[in-house]
């Protein structure tokens, strides 16, 4: 039987059955049992002659207040949405620098952008795709497991993976292996009240943890807020949405982009007429015969299936709505009666409409998840990300659910050659990880009737700087030009599978900015790539936001700045978008730009809440009349 103790005992209990390494492997994101390794961290830090390696991903911790502005709107909803959410010790020690020397954290996949500065995180970054990441961490002498699980509302003997089956299940059976030769492995869970429990793949019997803790845990959840959608992402989700194929399969990531991509699926479902004139307005002709052969703009007759390594909100949102429904299922003959039409769907419950390997985000989703009936959420099915991210083992299977696939990815820049950039910058810095992007391009390349999407955003503004995200050359790449498929940005779609380099830029070139459009000729120009009396189509010579804000004026409600719901209240709302506008048009050293703008700041009776919620309506001293002025000017220039 399963033994039940506290989180100290389990700590001595690894301490005395463990030799002087311990070896700790951590679910990526919000599976982590952060009480017992806290106190597993803290114990190991007082004993140097013992030493903690932690192999995990995706260390999840409250945003940086920072200061000013930022801190005086960021802090108030911090502690309303986070709560009591337990922060990891030792992520805190990573961005201060300060781990113990006998501790050291090797992670797969970072929360992008928040350990860019961090020594020990950049010098034990492991570069792993995500299907390989059990395989890597049992070779490096895995001996402890630690959990968060669900427990079944009617057996208190089973248990479910929920969030987090994605390596677990991969690294049972080669934990199996070695406990067969000997070695001492351990399996300690610990249920936490609020995870959903996700039947299916994901279960398991109690007896399956060598040590269960006891106390059930109870703290808020970590959740991803969702952000606002610019219109440039909302632009970029309607191009991307026509090439997705009724019928087909899904798999989207997390971020607005990927919030852009469903709200535009929303409305192709919902709002065929709205939809297709706006499509009509932006002028789709370039790509009419692309969108007819892959993708398409009708509503969904046949619903789709997703098959994603991260269970979004977006994709549940697709459920509610009808759009994600098609069924897989369990072996290659039904599945072949189903793609043939010989089974009928709605005489069948244990079809799966989503593989998951792991879930994250807003706390409504959570609350959505815990909703459902059992019997809908065996729907879908959390399960080992090496089901999700490969084609091998079980391929036919794979191959028979996973048709026409779209594969959709976001990356921060991309080559006029191809090559995509989502993970790393330039100096070797890691921003996040290659995840399992690069599995989902493979992948597509493999399936017959598959397709890759890159979505990125075709420009930047930060401190007023303005610089293209399509750049001729870059010193790092997550996907190899070899491998490129379709490229989406808010100006169009760039089909570049099998085509020469000179269509591959001219393809490019086509859905950049225009304010770059004619440095980058130059360039590929230079370097032979590009004839020297190349001429640019005159139908992608204005590239502009400007032409872009024109259409979604005559098109407002398909352009809902959080179409998936937010945690913000609606002055918050305001305020962000205010302080998201100063952030990208001014640099603090730039005393006269904002002195002109605060010198046009309107007074402050025009917003009287806002000023209140940053606690501004009476400013003390010079720092904050300045701070009040800055914050009226951004909302007068983003005000609605």
């Amino acid at each position: 039987m399963v033994q039940s103790c506290s989180i100290e005992r389990a700590v001595d209990e690894a301490l005395t059955r463990l030799p002087a390494h311990i070896h700790l492997g951590l679910p990526l994101g919000l599976g982590k049992a952060n009480r017992f390794v806290n106190a597993l961290y803290q114990r190991i830090k007082q004993l140097p002659e013992r030493r903690l390696t932690i192999y995990t991903a995706l260390s999840l911790g409250r945003p940086p207040l920072g200061d000013g502005l930022q801190k005086r709107f960021l802090q108030p909803f911090v502690e309303r949405v986070f709560g009591d959410y337990i922060e990891l010790d030792y992520l805190a020690d990573l961005q201060h620098n300060s781990l113990a020397p006998n501790i050291n954290v090797e992670q797969f996949f970072m929360q992008p952008g928040s350990l860019l500065n961090s020594a020990p995180a950049q010098q034990d970054y492991v570069s792993s795709n995500y299907s390989h990441a059990a395989r890597d961490i049992n070779a490096s002498g895995l001996n402890l497991v630690a959990q968060l699980v669900a427990r079944d509302p009617q057996d208190a003997n089973r248990l479910s993976l929920s969030c987090n089956p994605d390596i677990t299940l991969d690294l049972l059976p080669m934990i199996a292996k070695r406990r067969a030769a000997g070695e001492i492995i351990l399996m300690f869970g610990q249920v936490h009240s609020d995870l959903p429990y996700m039947p299916g793949d994901s279960e398991l019997k109690a007896e399956a943890f060598d040590l269960l803790i006891d106390d059930e845990e109870r703290t808020t959840l970590f959740s991803t807020p969702s952000m606002p959608v610019s219109l440039q992402d909302h632009f970029i989700g309607h191009h991307a949405s026509t090439l997705i194929r009724d019928g087909g399969t899904l798999q989207i990531g997390i971020g607005s982009m990927g919030d852009a991509l469903t709200a535009s699926l929303l409305a192709r479902q919902a709002d065929s007429e709205g939809y297709r004139a706006l499509l009509d307005d932006i002028d789709l002709t370039p790509w009419r015969h692309l969108i007819e052969r892959e993708g398409g703009i009708d509503p969904f007759a046949q619903g789709l299936y997703g098959c994603s390594e991260m269970f979004v909100h977006g994709l549940m949102v697709l459920v509610d709505a009808g759009i994600v429904r098609r069924k897989v299922y369990p072996d290659v003959e039904r599945q072949t009666q189903a793609n043939a039409g010989a089974l009928d769907e709605s005489l069948h419950t244990d079809g799966v409409s989503v593989h998951g390997g792991f879930l994250l985000g807003p706390r409504d989703f959570y609350r959505r998840l815990n909703e459902l009936p059992l019997s809908k959420r065996a729907e879908f099915n959390m399960t080992a990300i090496s089901y999700i991210n490969e084609l091998y083992g079980q391929e036919a299977l794979k191959r028979l659910q996973r048709r026409d696939a779209r594969f959709v990815n976001s990356a921060f820049t991309v080559t006029l050659l191809g090559a995509g950039v989502a993970d790393q910058l330039e100096d070797g810095r890691v921003l996040s990880g290659v995840g399992g992007q690069y599995n989902f391009v493979a992948q597509a390349h493999a399936l017959h009737d598959a397709r890759s999407v890159m979505i990125l955003r075709s420009w930047r503004e930060s401190g007023g700087e303005v610089s293209s995200n399509i750049v001729w050359e870059y010193g790092h790449c997550t996907i190899p030009r070899h491998l490129r498929d379709i490229v989406v940005t808010e100006y169009g779609i760039a089909d570049l599978r099998g085509k020469t380099d000179r269509q591959v830029i001219e393809a490019l070139l086509n859905i950049t900015d225009s304010r770059f459009q004619t440095e980058l000729i130059a360039q590929a120009q230079q370097a032979g790539k590009l004839p020297e009396a190349f001429c640019l189509d005159p139908r992608f010579a204005d590239n502009s936001p400007e032409r872009l804000q024109a259409i979604a004026a005559r098109h407002p409600h398909l352009f809902p700045e959080y179409p998936l719901g937010s945690d913000f209240s609606a002055q918050e709302q305001d305020l962000l978008r205010a302080l998201n506008w100063l952030k990208s048009k001014f640099k603090l050293t730039q005393i006269y730009r904002l002195g002109k703008a605060t010198l046009e700041a309107p007074s402050a009776q025009a917003f009287p809440d806002h000023l209140a919620r940053m606690n501004l309506t009476n400013p003390d001293g010079l720092r904050e009349e300045v701070y009040q002025r800055v914050l009226l000017a951004g909302l007068q220039a983003t005000a609605k």
